[in-house]
């Protein structure tokens, strides 16, 4: 087993040589292309605050990660703080961003069959991160994964479930979250996420923000918008996202799909390309503390 200060390595080498030799990730597309090039690997302790905080403001019915692992591992006694949840970000690949930048209306081919086949792979790398962890000797569980995960609409922000991919990844350092709801992490909003929760230590990752928005332009100055202008059913505006019509076009984009691309699939996305935060952190204050290591201030205290 791998000594406490090495399982960061450890995890975040068993996600990178998932993707590089697993028959998943694959498009199933003529060319036989990847869904996924690369990961972003986080952690976060079980103990960390935000988890319950999301359970105060999105709902009850959203998990800590003591509750999801106490479900799954009832014979194993765990504290939050023998917990980690290991959070990674899957940035869609160059040639399917290009893709999809073209699109006006519905998502390019490869955009529909990475929300198929990467999210697959996705669900193959979940997976394979508890099951290796577990067979280690760190009990796991992928809450993605699980039988009674389920959508539920929480009273203050509509559609929710019962564990975010987008929540863990903020909590793990991963990213703040933009004008469309969407994660805008050190390689772009166009992504997936995944996580685990397993009864393993390992150091937190570095936050380098101090809150959920803070590297989103439109929220620290009014500078940005892009993603209104991209959203091709007015389900953003300056108020934030309407979930329901977002949904009804997703639901939409199957019919386009399958008559245009004869392939079961679904999507969008057009909100997460041709915008400043595509590929990178837009906040140029934000993406340079972060590529410096330098922390945040802390936050202003409540009046």
């Amino acid at each position: 087993m791998p000594q406490k200060e090495n399982r960061s390595l450890w995890i975040t080498g068993l996600v990178e040589h998932f993707l590089t030799h697993s028959p998943l990730n694959n498009l199933r597309n003529k060319e036989g292309a990847p869904a996924w090039d690369e990961a972003l690997v986080g952690f976060a302790s079980g103990a960390d605050p935000l988890f319950q905080e999301y359970k105060e403001y999105v709902g009850p019915f959203h998990w800590t990660p003591l509750e999801i692992y106490n479900q799954y591992h009832p014979e194993s006694k765990a504290t939050p703080e023998d917990l980690t949840v290991i959070s990674w970000v899957l940035p869609q690949r160059k040639a399917v961003r290009a893709m999809n930048r073209k699109a006006r209306k519905f998502p390019a081919e490869d955009w529909a069959r990475v929300r198929i086949e990467g999210e697959k792979c996705n669900a193959g790398l979940r997976a394979h991160i508890a099951q290796t962890l577990t067979d280690e000797g760190y009990p796991a569980v992928a809450p993605m994964l699980v039988p009674n995960w389920a959508w539920v609409k929480s009273k203050n922000y509509g559609y929710a479930s019962s564990w975010s991919e987008r929540h863990a990844a903020h909590a793990a350092g991963l990213g703040t979250f933009g004008l469309c709801d969407g994660l805008i992490t050190p390689k772009g909003k166009a992504m997936r996420a995944g996580s685990v929760v397993a009864k393993i230590q390992v150091a937190p990752s570095v936050r380098y923000y101090n809150n959920h928005q803070a590297w989103c332009s439109f929220y620290v100055d009014g500078s940005c918008g892009k993603c209104i202008d991209r959203c091709p059913v007015r389900a953003l505006t300056t108020v934030g996202h309407d979930k329901e019509t977002c949904r009804q076009h997703l639901i939409a984009s199957s019919k386009y799909v399958k008559k245009t691309y004869h392939y079961e699939g679904y999507g969008c996305g057009l909100c997460q390309v041709g915008v400043p935060c595509e590929t990178r952190i837009p906040v140029k204050k934000a993406r340079e503390a972060y590529e410096q290591g330098e922390l945040p201030p802390p936050p202003p205290p409540l009046a």
